[in-house]
């Protein structure tokens, strides 16, 4: 029969030519749901919670033009882009969410939750959970990843973003880049 390992690589293999050929990322395959916290630094105050109504996945590759683009415009680094394009990265947008709020009901389309000038804020953590697509009777698992956005590191973006003229359409993203919050400023 073969070794496990060389049985899985080849099934991975044959699973990554046929997503190549359909333009499709693994993250595809799964269903997500996601959850959005702000964590104040006040202990005693409970996080205020969001829950994605819908998770999108993208993969960047499938918008080089797009990001070609913006290092064109300024708006990304050459390098940057060129290592987010090599590296098949999936993104994970998160548009519409909800208060997990018993007393405020209903989806939000554009959320507006005012992050700056306020210092209560600890960090925006985002809770990331997924499931094959199709296994509807299975529960959600944790991803084991950290996605999380500390008030020192967009606050430091935020004085930067004063300086310019543009009032919507800037994002600003936390150190390690897997957070990036699409902001307008009021």
């Amino acid at each position: 029969m073969g070794d496990p390992n060389s049985r899985k690589k080849q099934a991975l293999n044959r699973l990554r030519a046929q997503l190549k050929k359909k333009k499709e990322s693994l993250a595809d395959q799964f269903d997500f749901k996601m959850y959005i916290a702000f964590v104040f630094k006040d202990k005693k105050k409970k996080s205020a919670l969001f829950e994605v109504s819908e998770v999108i996945p993208v993969m960047t590759n499938n918008y080089e033009e797009n990001i070609l683009k913006g290092v064109r415009d300024s708006s990304y680094s050459l390098d940057s882009s060129i290592e987010l394009l090599q590296k098949d990265i999936v993104q994970l947008h998160a548009p519409r969410y909800q208060s997990m709020r018993r007393d405020v009901i209903g989806c939000t389309q554009e959320m507006d939750f005012i992050l700056w000038p306020r210092n209560d804020i600890e960090k925006i953590v985002c809770l990331l959970f997924s499931r094959w697509k199709g296994s509807d009777d299975e529960p959600f698992r944790p991803v084991q990843a950290r996605f999380e956005f500390h008030h020192g590191d967009y606050e430091k973006q935020f004085l930067h973003v004063l300086s310019r003229k543009d009032k919507t359409g800037i994002v600003i993203n936390n150190p390690n880049q897997s957070v990036f919050l699409f902001i307008d400023r009021q």
